[in-house]
């Protein structure tokens, strides 16, 4: 998959029409046949395979990619701390600058500076908001760890999946059917499972301001649900590269006058040496390949399915903890894990990818692509 090349040409009404009519048909799901118990099987075989599409198998494994990402952010912070190292915004600057310097260029290539510079006074508010809410949603969620309990932060952190399904629903009508339902309490229930498993083999640690650190990750789990839902509205609407690449810009400028007012001291203070660069570029690298895979998952399937994916982190976490801090292994976690899997799969056992929201991304009116090209990275 590529960046998004989108052009502006605009195809007749006629054609969408009947391109629209052939995606329906061609991704509706086989019915159940209810008349005889071998209909009944036949009938479920056909719709299984019905969901093995090239598009749900690319968001299956792009959703563990990301949840793989995660869990490498986690390992490498933890590992951070160990060594005297705990400056959580500046530790995220060198993502957003990341962000920034890799997409803004490609955005500046193919708009032109006046381009750009028009995107910026039209769109730019838009972008500022995603970015603030962003920067300040990991803030307060690595602060919530410092206050309140693993089990908390597992609980809360998973109110960013209802939190997000009201803002797509707000933002782009998808109709839910009740199997996604149910496929998200799957999800859930094996989140449980996780949460059962730290608790029995002994993961988690005394809360040092419990309240504190709930509230914290509550309000940084409402602002992931919201730019979740928020990005998915915007890249479903525009090029990929001009909303990660503002999402960037603003996030360093953001995320920098914030770590040099609450960490500048603690900068001079905190142990930098090979290792500790070393881990940071770690973070910085799986967190980049997690900001850019993320909004293609939002287009191939959703937001809400990106939560639901997250969800599996925890079983990789142990993968990592066997090695990393000699974790015991507890049969739990797999079933857990399977469990989650099984939720993902459930949530498009009726609906479809295609049917979350219109994917028609479009670069501004007012700007003249330097390159065209047919290609938009998540559609599959």
């Amino acid at each position: 998959m590529s960046l998004d090349s989108t052009t502006n040409a605009q195809r007749s009404p006629s054609l969408d029409k009947q391109d629209l009519e052939a995606v329906a048909v061609a991704t509706k799901r086989p019915p159940i046949d209810y008349s005889s118990i071998g209909g009944f099987v036949r009938s479920m075989h056909r719709r299984f395979v019905s969901l093995w599409t090239k598009r749900f198998i690319l968001s299956l494994l792009a959703g563990q990619v990301v949840s793989l990402c995660i869990t490498c952010t986690n390992v490498t912070t933890t590992e951070l701390v160990m060594r005297n190292w705990s400056l959580p915004t500046t530790q995220t600057f060198f993502l957003y600058f990341s962000l920034f310097v890799t997409y803004t260029p490609y955005t500046i290539y193919q708009y032109g500076w006046k381009g750009w510079a028009r995107m910026i006074k039209h769109s730019g508010w838009k972008y500022f908001i995603l970015a603030a809410c962003d920067v300040e949603g990991n803030f307060l969620v690595v602060k919530a760890y410092q206050y309140t309990t693993l089990l908390s932060c597992m609980l809360l952190d998973a109110w960013a999946i209802p939190v997000c399904i009201l803002f797509c629903w707000i933002y782009m009508r998808p109709k839910y059917h009740w199997s996604q339902i149910l496929g998200i309490a799957v999800c859930v229930g094996g989140l449980g499972m996780l949460v059962a498993s730290d608790e029995i083999t002994d993961k988690d640690w005394p809360a040092l301001s419990r309240a504190k650190g709930d509230v914290f990750m509550l309000v940084g789990a409402t602002l992931y649900g919201f730019t979740n839902a928020t990005e998915e509205f915007f890249v479903r609407r525009s090029p990929l590269y001009e909303v990660v690449g503002q999402l960037g810009m603003w996030g360093t400028l953001i995320n920098g006058i914030q770590a040099a007012g609450l960490e500048h001291k603690d900068m001079t203070e905190a142990s930098w040496n090979g290792a500790t660069i070393g881990l940071l570029v770690a973070y910085t690298a799986a967190m980049f390949i997690l900001y850019t895979v993320a909004p293609i998952l939002y287009r191939m399937a959703s937001s809400a399915y990106y939560n639901l994916s997250l969800l599996s982190s925890d079983f990789y976490g142990l993968l990592f903890g066997l090695f990393l801090f000699h974790y015991t292994v507890f049969w739990l976690y797999f079933v857990a894990f399977a469990v989650v899997i099984l939720g993902l799969i459930i949530y498009f056992w009726v609906a479809t990818p295609e049917d979350q929201g219109k994917l028609d991304p479009q670069a501004p009116d007012f700007v003249r692509l330097r390159r065209e090209t047919g290609t938009v990275a998540g559609q599959v």
